[in-house]
C-alpha cells in the first residue's frame, strides 16, 4: 500500500476546554448588568443630596407632596390647600431638623406649582428634597 500508517491517520483527542468563548460571554453579561443597574437604582431625580459626618444620626422623616394636573395639593396623600400645605411644612420642619421632602407631580401639572412647592419648603427650612419620576 502507499505508505499510510496507522499512527498518521489518527489524531489525539481534545485534552483541554477552550474557555475563550465563555469568558467573552461572561464579560458581555457583566457589562450589560452594570449598565442596567444604574437605571434600576436611580428612580428619582435628586435635587440636593443629604450630607452627614457620621452614620449614627437619627433617620430623617420623609414627607410627600403631590401636585395634580388641576393644581391641587396632597400632603402625605391627604388633600390640602396652599395655606394648609404651608402649615404642614412648617410643623414638619419644627418637629425635626432633618426632614426629607419628596415632590410628586402629574406630567401635565404646571411647572410653576412644582416650583412653588419647592420654594415653600425652602422658606420653612426644608432643604433636602427629591422630585419623584416614573421610569419609562
Amino acid at each position: 500500500m502507499a505508505g499510510v500508517t496507522q499512527s498518521g491517520s489518527r489524531r489525539g483527542g481534545i485534552v483541554g476546554i477552550n474557555v475563550t468563548p465563555m469568558v467573552d460571554v461572561v464579560l458581555v453579561l457583566l457589562i450589560i448588568m452594570m449598565v442596567s443597574a444604574t437605571y434600576i437604582v436611580s428612580q428619582s431625580l435628586k435635587v440636593q443630596l443629604p450630607k452627614t459626618a457620621s452614620s449614627d444620626e437619627t433617620v430623617a422623616k420623609t414627607y410627600t407632596v403631590t401636585v395634580t394636573k388641576e393644581g391641587n395639593y396632597f400632603y402625605n396623600d391627604k388633600p390640602v390647600s396652599r395655606a394648609g400645605l404651608i402649615a404642614q411644612l412648617h410643623s414638619a420642619a419644627a418637629q425635626s431638623k432633618d426632614v426629607n421632602l419628596v415632590i410628586t407631580a402629574d406630567e401635565d401639572a404646571h411647572h410653576g406649582k412644582v416650583v412653588s412647592v419647592i420654594d415653600l419648603a425652602k422658606v420653612e427650612g426644608i432643604t433636602k428634597f427629591a422630585i419623584n419620576v416614573e421610569k419609562k
